[in-house]
């Protein structure tokens, strides 16, 4: 499979014509409609559904569509870490990693690393344990940022000082708001937006003592920010970590902390044997060297 028609399968899937593919690529639409049935042929699958106007991408599409954009930005980083030369350090570094306020260490390591070698760039992704995993097990990040638990004997990984308190999200006109920590007891009656990561839900039934089948869920959430507004329109009230939405004097919502307090701390994590580039690398020791040093 040739990277320059996976190229142009990209470009025809974003444009949705040939016509506009083919302006993009700079190539003639008998070549590009040539190289696209080639490919369907190759692989004996059948990649767009053909209308009078617009192509659309079968299911089989959609998964190549995934893969190859996967496999070119690869590439694209690939030969960018081998045309990156002279005595210039320069490069790209990309992070995943979940709703977390431990995500400002990781910004203030990128700011002391940037007042150093301005020419390396960040990339972040944003995505729940699951999606920073998966992403870190094809290459397509440097490393990925998990909240606790999370299983990570696949990877080498660096604790950082930051940890991070569970508790409850809601409206400042709840009743609840105006205790200064919620219970079991409290959470037992309350319409709960949660969390759908399996890994928190086994958290939360040992806080609960085993009791944590029987609240009421009304609705999931993979970040919080969405989950938020159902709080504002009182559909109910988030169990979440503390600092991803902000809860000033302008906002309707309020947090407020477990009692007994449950909290998690927060690791870096990257693929054993990682071959990194030179700015991934640069990174990476300036995040041992600040270790325990640097807190929230």
């Amino acid at each position: 499979m040739d990277i320059r028609v996976l190229r142009y399968f990209l470009a025809v899937a974003r444009e949705g014509t040939i016509s506009g593919a083919a302006a993009a690529l700079h190539v003639t639409q008998p070549t590009l409609s040539r190289q696209l049935m080639e490919l369907e042929e190759e692989l004996g699958a059948r990649l767009f559904i053909r209308g009078r106007r617009h192509i659309s991408l079968t299911e089989e599409g959609l998964f190549l569509r995934k893969r190859a954009q996967e496999i070119v930005a690869l590439l694209e980083r690939t030969e960018a870490a081998f045309t990156a030369t002279g005595e210039e350090i320069s490069g790209d570094v990309y992070i995943g990693g979940g709703e977390t306020e431990g995500m400002r260490f990781i910004a203030r390591a990128i700011r002391e690393v940037r007042q150093e070698y301005p020419h390396i760039a960040f990339h972040l992704f944003s995505g729940n344990a699951e999606e920073v995993r998966e992403h870190l097990d094809r290459g397509s990040v440097d490393f990925g940022l998990f909240i606790e638990p999370a299983d990570l004997s696949a990877y080498d990984f660096i604790p950082l000082s930051a940890r991070d308190t569970w508790g409850v999200l809601m409206r400042k006109d709840h009743p609840l708001a105006a205790q200064e920590a919620i219970d079991a007891d409290d959470l037992a009656g309350l319409p709960l937006i949660m969390s759908r990561q399996g890994l928190v839900e086994n958290e939360f039934s040992g806080w609960m003592d085993g009791k944590f089948r029987q609240l009421s869920r009304v609705a999931t959430y993979n970040l919080l920010y969405n989950a938020a507004l159902l709080v504002e329109e009182g559909v109910g009230c988030a169990l979440c970590l503390e600092g991803i939405v902000r809860t000033g004097d302008d906002s309707p919502l309020c947090f407020r902390p477990l009692r007994p307090r449950m909290e998690v701390g927060l690791k870096l994590a990257w693929k054993k044997q990682q071959c990194f580039t030179r700015a991934a690398e640069i990174f990476l020791n300036r995040l041992k060297r600040q270790g325990e040093n640097i807190t929230l």
